[in-house]
């Protein structure tokens, strides 16, 4: 019987019903009608067996995955209020419910539980069956359903869609007509969206994702557009919001590159957006829009696009600045440096197996350590072997805000948390810090901290106290250089590295030069020694002393005339009270002749100068 019927109209009337709401309805009975369906007759249950409910909730495992967690949420809301949640997959299929108890019971009389079929042609009109007809969000109030039986309640559904624009399924607040309210409709809509925002988050973390929005401050809300864009500019998908603010179906959207909607390029966003403090950007579309847009891309993707650079411009060509520093930006991150060879060092490889555990089990480690150890490089490495494809997020503490801190830790995308010289991390920031590592069990997060100060130097005031004795559980020491074994094996990696592939060989005098070091900078230094080496070597076949600085020669010959207890593994401020010692013995046999000294030491007068005026800290 067509909705046309007199009786139906006053409900419409008394509710304020639109004009469209009452057509929708009229099509949809007017459909039902046509299928046959009887209004009066007790209908069917229409509930799948156990064989097929479980392939259906098998081939619909990750949309359940997705959705559970809003469903919980938008419950939440309407507690006690005579209604339930569902989710149906793209066929109508309810895969999951949760609501209240008591109109569970009764809504399981008429099948709205799992397992039962709720499309128009098995159930008549109803929400969640007519919005996957429709494709849109639908409001089906008591006798506005089709059939006698459904009469009772009111259902306000969205359909789901996947980046593509296709429907993965629908989800829907049922409830007594009696405690119908206008605001149910809003948070449904508002959880399909963030559902399609988890799905699209998902299923394209390997490309850049474009958040945007006419206002800033919108951006991160469920009121942003985001667009998916492959490392060639091409638009593969959008959600809801973005079609909205743009004007433009998921097809002709993706007819549009990204230079062509926004005027600007992969390799450009990329070099802005490297950074977690960088700024929205300003962009304009063809139709005049004013948008602030902010990109976000995962690990994976940083070697992808630096593969698309380098294959998608013809060698001929010169690309722009932007896009030229970004390609080679990504092409140092995505390749292992010169210290991603394994290390040989036993200790440095115990470290990493302890390292590795704990961030496995999201069990938060403190890397101490000079200058130059390769804290950060160990950290990375360790993250990159257990979590390849999500992003390593370095933050130095001293100006870390405990906004960027909570934003940083609340992506759903954030892969391993790494917090340099933890010990100035602001105090606000501190009490955030550890809050969020007492909500770990809801966001579980792998978190690092460095610092080149002794761990209980930072002891309470310094660090907040339950802070301090939180990270307190699992302190690691990096060793310094002097203390690693493997420094011939660095060397050599260092040279094959700078050299791409086609190092010189490393003199035999050079190597002694390189043991005899004490090396306060570290790695870090080893790595400036050896490159600048490198260079000037000019390819030849043998790296000699040479190609060496002169201070480093100078300082290197001073530590191995330094007496014998200065072995590796000593303190580095011993090692300079040595070397002071050693310098001031040869100055005062040479009765305070700098000239005589430095012929005697084999080192040049500046550094003997420049040793004297340690002692006093002068510079």
């Amino acid at each position: 019987m067509p909705r046309s019927e007199p009786s139906r109209r006053p409900i419409a009337a008394a509710l304020n019903f639109s004009a469209d709401h009452e057509e929708a309805i009229n099509r949809s009975h007017e459909r039902c009608a046509a299928l046959g369906l009887s209004r009066i007759e007790r209908p069917d249950l229409g509930l799948l067996d156990r064989a097929e409910f479980e392939i259906a909730c098998t081939r619909n495992l990750r949309l359940h995955q997705h959705a559970a967690p809003v469903m919980e949420l938008l419950y939440d809301q309407i507690v006690n209020t005579h209604s339930m949640v569902v989710l149906t997959d793209a066929a109508g299929t309810i895969v999951h419910a949760i609501g209240d108890d008591d109109f569970l019971a009764r809504a399981s009389k008429i099948a709205v539980r799992p397992g039962a079929i709720w499309s128009e042609a098995h159930k008549g009109t109803n929400a969640a069956g007519t919005a996957l007809i429709t494709e849109a969000p639908t409001l089906v109030h008591a006798d506005e359903h089709y059939l006698h039986a459904n009469h009772f309640l009111t259902c306000s559904a969205a359909p789901i869609l996947d980046p593509r624009g296709n429907i993965l399924g629908v989800i829907d607040v049922s409830g007594d007509h009696r405690g119908y309210h206008r605001h149910t409709m809003a948070l449904v809509k508002m959880s399909a969206r963030m559902i399609e925002n988890r799905w699209l988050t998902d299923d394209l973390r390997n490309v850049m994702r474009l958040h945007f929005h006419s206002r800033v401050d919108f951006i991160g809300t469920l009121l942003e557009g985001i667009i998916a864009v492959r490392p060639d500019g091409r638009i593969v998908g959008a959600n809801r919001g973005a079609l909205e603010q743009l004007g433009m179906s998921g097809a002709s959207l993706r007819m549009h590159s990204l230079e062509g909607l926004f005027g600007t390029s992969v390799g450009v966003l990329v070099d802005r957006f490297r950074s977690p403090l960088a700024t929205p950007l300003p962009v304009r579309t063809p139709g005049g829009r004013h948008l602030h847009l902010h990109a976000r891309f995962d690990w994976p993707v940083w070697s992808s696009l630096a593969e698309a650079v380098a294959t998608q411009i013809p060698a001929a060509a010169v690309p722009s600045p932007a896009l030229r520093s970004a390609a080679d930006w990504m092409a140092a991150q995505a390749k292992d440096e010169w210290l991603g060879a394994a290390p040989a060092d036993p200790k440095l490889t115990v470290l990493a197996q302890r390292l590795r555990r704990a961030l496995r089990k999201h069990v938060p480690a403190v890397l101490i350590g000079e200058v130059g150890t390769g804290k950060q490089w160990l950290a990375r490495a360790v993250h990159h072997a257990l979590r390849p494809e999500r992003p390593f997020i370095a933050l130095t503490c001293g100006d870390l805000t405990a906004q960027l801190l909570e934003s940083v830790w609340n992506d759903d995308a954030c892969g391993t948390i790494y917090l340099e010289d933890i010990g100035h991390l602001p105090a606000a920031a501190q009490h955030r810090l550890l809050l969020l590592l007492d909500a770990q069990a809801a966001a579980p997060r792998a978190l690092v901290c460095a610092s080149r100060e002794p761990w209980r130097s930072l002891r309470p005031p310094r660090l907040h106290d339950g802070l301090f004795f939180r990270l307190d559980a699992l302190t690691l020491r990096v060793p310094t250089l002097r203390e690693r074994s493997d420094l011939d094996q660095l060397a050599r990696s260092i040279v094959e590295h700078e050299a791409a592939g086609n190092g010189p060989r490393l003199d035999d005098d050079v190597v002694e030069l390189l043991r005899a070091h004490r090396w306060p900078g570290n790695l870090r230094q080893l790595h400036d020694v050896l490159r600048a080496a490198v260079a000037l070597s000019a390819e030849g076949p043998t790296l000699t002393r040479a190609h060496l600085s002169e201070d480093f020669v100078d300082e290197a010959c001073a530590s191995s005339r330094a007496p014998a207890a200065a072995a590796p593994g000593a303190p580095s401020q011993l090692l300079d009270e040595m070397t002071f010692e050693a310098i001031t013995h040869a100055v005062d046999a040479a009765q305070g002749n700098i000239a005589e000294a430095s012929r005697r030491l084999g080192i040049s007068r500046n550094t003997i100068y420049r040793k004297l005026r340690w002692k006093t800290g002068a510079r």
